[in-house]
């Protein structure tokens, strides 16, 4: 393990068991490489991340790229969460391009670099899948932070990602051209699989960190004045439900609607927010407390 400028570097085990199967099968060469494309493709990320002022605590290697530990997970403008996510595959295309430059040259080995074209290509095109933790996992998930609730898109892309996890290690025991298995995409297949069921498990934790957040997230916004994105509920409706409507990028006034379609009493998110997490009116029904 390394650290340097704040940020812990180390290997996850799935790198260094392929490090060593690199020693008996006489790939250590390119494997060499696919650390240095790799460790790039995370310095984009942690480079751009740390230039919003986020706490990049750890970066865990894989053959295929990293998982860069934050505390701002949801926390921050889904904007943020975009830029860094495609940090990461433009490292890989600026390397592919400046390949190609050399190449154009003739002054250096073609077999080299058309695998170090070849490994850029590959690692920026997976990368982008839309599978957690991955780039594209990501990107998805902040963009549909725009449209949908907060707690409905971290559910929509966790299942997206368990789907494909599984299509990954579908495919690489099909018997493709007569071949055997994919050893390789079944390895990631099979880590990307348990990081979602993982990532599924404690979910809520996560929800809870974004609850948590709004507060800081929202101060500045009434200080300079800002649009609240309204909700509307019946009376009926309890705390739970009402914070799992909020939506990462806007702040809300809940509208409590009597039965006759008059509005009943109008509660800033924040108060909804405190019940939540005193514990003990948070299935309560808002009539109940605020009417």
């Amino acid at each position: 393990m390394i650290k340097w400028l704040g940020t812990r570097y180390r290997f996850h085990p799935l790198f260094v068991l392929m490090m060593l199967l690199s020693l008996f099968t006489g790939y250590f060469v390119e494997l060499i490489t696919l650390f240095g494309i790799v460790l790039i493709h995370e310095l984009g990320h942690v480079f751009t991340a740390k230039s919003f002022g986020w706490n990049v605590t750890e970066v865990q290697l894989l053959p295929f790229g990293g998982v860069a530990v934050v505390e701002e997970s949801g926390n921050v403008p889904a904007r943020e969460d975009l830029i860094v996510a495609l940090a990461g595959p433009l490292q890989n295309l600026w390397m592919a391009a400046f390949a190609l430059l050399v190449l154009a040259t003739g002054w250096a080995d073609p077999e080299w670099w058309i695998y170090f074209i070849q490994a850029n290509l590959w690692i920026g095109a997976f990368n982008l899948l839309p599978i957690l933790p991955l780039d594209g996992g990501k990107i998805l998930q902040a963009v549909l932070s725009y449209f949908l609730p907060y707690h409905r898109t971290l559910l929509l892309t966790t299942w997206i990602s368990l789907i494909m996890s599984f299509g990954l290690v579908a495919a690489s025991v099909f018997p493709w051209n007569g071949g055997g298995v994919h050893l390789n995409l079944l390895v990631i297949g099979l880590f990307l699989l348990y990081s979602n069921w993982y990532g599924y498990r404690h979910l809520p934790f996560q929800f809870v960190r974004f609850l948590m957040s709004r507060h800081d997230r929202f101060a500045t916004s009434w200080i300079r004045g800002t649009i609240a994105q309204p909700i509307i509920v019946s009376g009926g409706h309890r705390v739970t439900e009402i914070m799992r409507l909020l939506m990462r990028e806007q702040y809300h006034l809940i509208y409590i609607m009597g039965d006759q379609g008059s509005i009943r009493h109008v509660v800033p998110e924040q108060r909804l927010i405190d019940v939540y997490f005193s514990g003990k009116k948070r299935n309560d029904a808002v009539s109940d407390l605020f009417v």
